[in-house]
């Protein structure tokens, strides 16, 4: 098969850029030292994570030079993420750091005051053709299609400045600001987007670009989207555990119980809805645009390298080009043979097994605890902190476990309270939201506003929003806490927990301006697909990416 060779420089998730390769055809042989540049004939570039950092990694390893070389000599080159903005003259993340200034044009952050920040979903790449026809596609992209991205900074887009150069340039918008997605010229190719990430039309670009079909016929009947811009994301979400007879298996709780009820023939029983890596591809083929594995089991006495879910996220990483987020179990611990081991070696675990996210939850609480005792100042080693400095804020989510309150009046509490359209069992007409850990089990004297506001400071880059009065309701998401939650944070927010039929997907994206809901039994049951709901959001006339077959 012939070799594409790949720079891995701790670039966070590689392992599905990887695999995304090997789908095609082609073997990947691994970037060790400068010297194995020179070797290369196609390279890729990959990266995720802070401009600075990474273009320090690149420089003190001295794989400037070799790169440049490489791209001089016109030899295949392909930059993703990070690697797209290292092409650049330098970033408003580190404005004292150089890019390699191969294209002009510098990375400014994203304006946040009416959106969210970081930009993370599924957007457009839309090519102004510059002399080709609308029937020819630059590197297999399509105007219909929708692709992953998940960053802070980006290139603004001027029209006619890079294609006066001689680059064909792909943008997309995000609220009013109009950014480079993708541009290329002759051996170059860079993407803002992470086609690893972006189903069928990711591999599509790939492939075109593997293959060297800069430019070529479009796909017959391609979708023409007028409108540009971030679609909202609908998520699948997995709960992992052990059943009674050992195995690994997706299961379901009401109000975190996952235990069948009394009175089933499996009373007692924990609640076994199918295997991991089978419903994940399922999901996939129906068009999720996120994968979450939430792992609520302990693995005691494993060593770290054998955890279940390790394989669970590598076999599922074979086949799902989605994004993969991973909860439960990141934290700093000790492993079997007793050595100590940080969160981010362990976060680091599950980025090289194929996740993009790591999701953390009752030690997000705990740090926020210690944020306010040390009246908001950063300790800078909570693995919010370690993780997302390593990696990108991106790579953080908070998953967040409140219940509801109920008081009088809002004078009864110190805690940040709302007046509730859905009363109390005692006629109550206010609330506020207390957050939990250990799934549930235990309450704490801090509202989920509090808590969030923490998490956004250490570095998390997105919040799950749970609700353990809906969860298994099936009667949809808790409005008024999303709403409450979205008003406190600039990042994104995943609405989570009372999903049952389209309907309430399409009220919680239009009544709170959340970024992405999730849904989970209502898919494990089949009483609705990933589809359905996307259906449902157009009619209700919503963006969503829609699924993609042809590569």
């Amino acid at each position: 098969m012939p070799v594409v060779h790949l720079l891995d420089y701790v670039a966070g998730n590689v392992r599905s850029l990887a695999n995304a390769v090997e789908k095609l055809g082609y073997t990947i042989e691994w970037i060790k030292t400068p010297a194995d540049i020179e070797k290369a004939q196609s390279l890729i570039l990959p990266g995720v994570g802070h401009f600075g950092h990474c273009l320090s990694q690149f420089t003190e390893g001295g794989y400037i030079d070799p790169i440049r070389k490489h791209i001089e000599a016109g030899k295949p080159f392909l930059g993703i993420c990070v690697g797209l903005q290292a092409l650049f003259e330098g970033s408003e993340e580190s404005p004292n750091i150089p890019g390699l200034s191969l294209i002009p044009g510098k990375l400014l952050r994203f304006d946040d005051r009416t959106k969210s920040v970081p930009h993370i979903g599924w957007n457009s790449a839309k090519v102004a053709r510059a002399g080709h026809g609308g029937d020819q596609s630059f590197y297999g992209l399509q105007d219909g299609s929708k692709y992953y991205y998940v960053h802070i900074y980006a290139v603004p887009y001027q029209a006619g400045v890079l294609e006066a150069a001689g680059w064909t340039v792909a943008t997309a918008k995000y609220g009013t600001e109009e950014f480079i997605g993708a541009t290329g010229r002759r051996n170059v190719l860079v993407t803002q987007f992470h086609p690893e990430k972006s189903g069928a039309a990711g591999l599509r670009l790939l492939k075109a670009f593997l293959e060297g079909h800069e430019w070529g016929p479009a796909l017959p009947n391609s979708q023409k989207e007028p409108d540009q811009g971030l679609t909202r994301r609908v998520v699948a979400c997995l709960d992992v555990r052990t059943n009674d007879q050992g195995d690994l298996v997706v299961t379901k709780g009401d109000q975190y119980d996952v235990r069948e009820k009394a009175g089933t023939a499996a009373a007692g029983l924990v609640r076994n809805l199918g295997k991991p890596v089978d419903m994940a591809r399922k999901y996939y083929d129906h068009g999720a645009d996120e994968i979450t594995f939430l792992n609520i089991t302990s693995f005691r006495n494993c060593p770290l390298a054998d955890l279940p879910m390790l394989e669970v996220l590598r076999k599922t990483a074979e086949s799902v080009f989605v994004p993969l987020t991973i909860g439960g179990g990141i934290r700093a611990t000790v492993d079997a043979d007793g050595s100590e081991v940080s969160a981010l070696e362990v976060a680091t675990m599950y980025f090289k097994s194929g996740a993009d996210k790591v999701s953390i939850g009752s030690d997000a609480v705990v740090a926020a605890q210690e944020y306010y005792e040390n009246d908001k100042r950063l300790s800078g080693r909570t693995a919010i902190e370690s993780i997302s400095a390593a990696y990108g804020n991106q790579a953080v989510v908070v998953s967040v476990d409140p219940k509801r309150v109920y008081v009088r009046s809002g004078s009864e509490t110190a805690h940040k309270t709302i007046r509730t359209s859905y009363r109390g069992p005692a006629g109550e007409e206010y609330c506020w939201y207390q957050c939990t850990v250990k799934g549930g089990r235990e309450s704490t004297d801090m509202d989920v506003q509090q808590l969030v506001r923490a998490v956004e400071a250490m570095g998390a880059g997105e919040i799950l929003l749970n609700c353990i009065d809906k969860d298994g309701s099936n009667t949809g998401f808790d409005i008024e806490l999303v709403r409450e939650v979205k008003s406190c944070v600039k990042i994104p927010v995943i609405a989570s927990s009372g999903a049952g039929i389209p309907a309430h997907f399409a009220e919680v994206f239009k009544q709170t301006g959340t970024d992405a809901a999730l849904g989970a039994g209502m898919f494990h049951r089949g009483e609705y697909t990933v589809k359905d709901v996307k259906d449902h959001l157009v009619e209700a006339g919503l963006l969503v990416r829609r699924l993609e077959n042809q590569i």
